[in-house]
């Protein structure tokens, strides 16, 4: 198969992750009608119609279904050759695309990613935050190589390795009621508590968590960083319940930070694929999470290959 081919098989694919033309074409930075040539040149070649339009978004015919898994084998694969013949040529490792969440990417990949560029200064890491949920469906659809994610996670396309145990902590205000050592969920009944956003898996543990305690809270304030959550728990405008991961040595000098009572922990891991193909980048990116801890967490061993 030529190279023009492979190329056609990937715009094929970006187009069915995706569900249209435009969206395909966004992601691989080419015009609309680039892509819409690219998928009637591979139904040429193929010699039978592969993209059929359902509504609003697109969809494969039978023989589109049927070619889909070949064409994901094939990119792929091309792909590792290319990346394994780079490495001789130019000493390049490649590259991975990682999403992780705004906890993670600030308090635990910076120093993962200062060692992995000092041991491979070729390689390239292009990292994307968002939440679980999204992750899941962009490694699913092959548009993340891997994700850190919150578990559990549940996908038939994925294998889920526990990389971390995080445990949770109560924060207040330096000057606010003071919290008990070890604090409950009933501590946090009468105090206005800053809440993640609804949805997320952080959100979920921890409303769990209260609920066992007796308490459903009506938050005062609800945000997706846990920068900004501590930053208004510092100014005094309230308690909020955060990852240990977050807290850096300042921020103990400025809040109250309190073990739970009982206490929490969130578990945080790695999803890849199954049908991943593990390339040098890949595993090194792997190996250099393992390799760092931070602060507040504990490591998961696991017998895992990955």
């Amino acid at each position: 198969m030529k190279i023009s081919s492979i190329d056609q098989l990937g715009t094929f694919i970006k187009v069915l992750d995706n569900g249209s033309f435009s969206a395909a074409a966004a992601l691989l930075d080419v015009s609309q009608p680039a892509v819409s040539q690219q998928v009637r040149e591979l139904e040429r070649r193929m010699g039978v119609k592969l993209v059929e339009r359902v509504g609003r978004s697109v969809a494969p015919t039978a023989a589109g279904t049927s070619l889909l898994g070949f064409a994901r084998q094939i990119v792929e694969t091309a792909a590792q050759a290319s990346e394994a013949v780079s490495d001789h040529a130019n000493g390049v490792l490649g590259s991975v695309r990682l999403g992780t969440g705004g906890t993670a990417c600030l308090h635990w990949l910076p120093p993962v990613l200062s060692a992995l560029k000092q041991q491979h200064p070729a390689l390239q890491v292009v990292v994307s935050t968002g939440n679980t949920d999204e992750f899941v469906r962009r490694v699913e659809h092959n548009q993340l190589d891997l994700a850190l994610v919150t578990l559990p996670v549940s996908s038939r396309a994925l294998q889920v390795t526990p990389a971390l145990k995080d445990p949770f902590v109560v924060i207040g205000p330096a000057k606010g009621a003071r919290l008990p050592r070890k604090t409950t969920a009933i501590h946090l009944a009468a105090l206005p508590v800053i809440h993640f956003e609804p949805g997320a898996n952080i959100r979920q543990l921890i409303d769990g968590w209260l609920l066992a305690g007796g308490v459903r809270l009506q938050p005062s304030m609800e945000l997706g960083s846990v920068e900004a959550i501590k930053e208004m728990v510092a100014n005094g405008l309230g308690y909020a319940i955060i990852p240990a991961m977050a807290l850096r040595k300042a921020d103990h000098r400025r809040l109250q930070v309190r073990a739970m009572e009982p206490a929490l922990t969130r578990e945080l891991g790695l999803i890849v694929r199954h049908d991943k193909p593990v390339t040098r980048a890949l595993q090194a990116m792997i190996q250099a999470l393992a390799r760092h801890t931070p602060p507040g967490a504990r490591p998961v061993r696991t017998g895992g290959k990955r």
